[in-house]
């Protein structure tokens, strides 16, 4: 079998599970090379991508947990700053507690009534159509309009950046990503030079006044820490939403189970489709040390990369693991990450993915998709860009 994980190709229709099942079968710990002659570790079993992603202090996740390394030219941009998800702790975790209160499962709860209130509101925009896309008008709406209230902006700037942030992560021509950066740029200092001379009860006001050392941060560190708000803020709901729909419909018995009891069954469907459908595909560490995992040995430098959606299958960890079973249980799925890294926004995540589907199999019956969806070209994100459906309205 031919495996080239680092192709946005491969990637063309969601993960490609024929090749991470015979990694975990033949090759656990593979040597992926790269077109630039360089490469790097996969690591497709549960076990070593759990243990990698704790472990920072030998694998860290600087100076990027992109494949790539980062171009010196940004570096010079920033002044040498980076963004919180390149760094480790005690650093990462400085930066992390800024936020922190934000994002909390409590802090999260106190957001639930808006959140059913928002999904309620886009299911009742398309529900008399009888058609629409369903990433365009319902999976990207929600989380992009979450992020932006959060951030203290339009809700339809929230889609707008949304957009951006969806060819950075593309196999786009640098020209376009170029682009995209410099807009998401822009905008962000028109917002620290708003929410500075007007500050509100949002996380940009928040970020603008807090202190880290015992100084403010300045344009570079906020500007890295809003590009990764916005970016974060949107991918797992949008992409979970638009494959775990499509999981669903391949699933028809599963639907059945859910509506069943939709609210008493609504937390295990949920966790079963992000170990299903894993929107992030991976994230990169470099060995601080020479070491090993399993009988592989790792050299100080050399990448490495955990494959979040590989591990979520490992049938050493899930039974029946290529099986949609929205009952089971346990489901220790790691499609948030864990350790220090771990996602800091998933208990509100976790949140806005309930409040659709609650709202989508209470507006929505015979849920059809009326052509092939068109997948995100990426090696980094998993889920369709088009998702064209056609239902009947309640």
């Amino acid at each position: 079998m031919e495996i080239n994980l680092f192709a946005p190709e491969s990637f063309r229709a969601g993960h490609p599970h024929d090749q991470y099942h015979w990694l975990r079968e033949n090759a656990p710990v593979f040597w992926q090379q790269t077109a630039d002659g360089e490469g790097y570790w996969a690591l497709t079993r549960y076990r070593d991508v759990f243990a990698v992603d704790r472990d920072f202090s030998t694998f860290s996740s600087e100076p990027t947990v992109m494949i790539a390394d980062p171009d010196p030219a940004g570096d010079m941009l920033f002044g040498g700053r980076k963004m919180m998800l390149m760094m480790d702790p005690p650093q990462h975790t400085l930066l992390r507690r800024l936020v922190r209160t934000t994002f909390t499962r409590e802090a999260a709860l106190t957001r639930a009534p808006r959140l059913d209130q928002l999904a309620r509101q886009i299911l009742g925009k398309v529900a008399p159509s009888g058609a629409c896309d369903f990433v365009e008008d319902i999976a990207g709406e929600m989380p992009s309009y979450v992020i932006a209230e959060l951030m203290g902006l339009p809700p339809e700037d929230g889609r707008q950046l949304y957009r951006l942030t969806e060819i950075l992560h593309s196999a786009s021509p640098p020209s376009e990503i170029v682009a995209a950066l410099s807009a998401m740029f822009e905008y962000g200092r028109e917002v620290i030079k708003q929410k500075r001379a007007h500050p509100g009860e949002d996380i940009a006001s928040a970020l603008l006044s807090a202190e880290l050392d015992g100084r403010k941060l300045d344009d570079a560190e906020f500007l890295l820490f809003f590009l990764l708000l916005i970016d974060a803020g949107g991918d797992t709901t949008r992409n979970l939403l638009g494959a775990g729909l499509i999981a669903l419909l391949e699933n028809p018995d599963q639907i059945e189970w859910l509506k069943a009891d939709l609210e008493g069954r609504l937390g295990s469907a949920r966790e079963e489709l992000l170990r299903y459908c894993a929107p992030v595909v991976y994230m990169r560490r470099r060995a601080t040390k020479d070491t090993r995992i399993g009988d592989t040995e790792i050299r100080a430098g050399q990448k490495v990369v955990m494959y979040f959606g590989a591990a979520n299958r490992d049938p050493s960890e899930f039974e029946a693991p290529d099986r949609l079973d929205l009952s089971r249980t346990p489901n220790g799925h790691i499609a948030f990450g864990t350790g220090p890294h771990g996602c800091l926004g998933q208990h509100l995540a976790r949140l806005e993915i309930d409040a659709v589907l609650r709202h989508l199999f209470a507006t929505l019956d015979d849920i059809e998709i009326t052509a092939p969806p068109q997948w995100l070209s990426s090696n980094f994100i998993a889920g369709p860009k088009t998702l064209p459906i056609r239902f009947r309205a309640r």
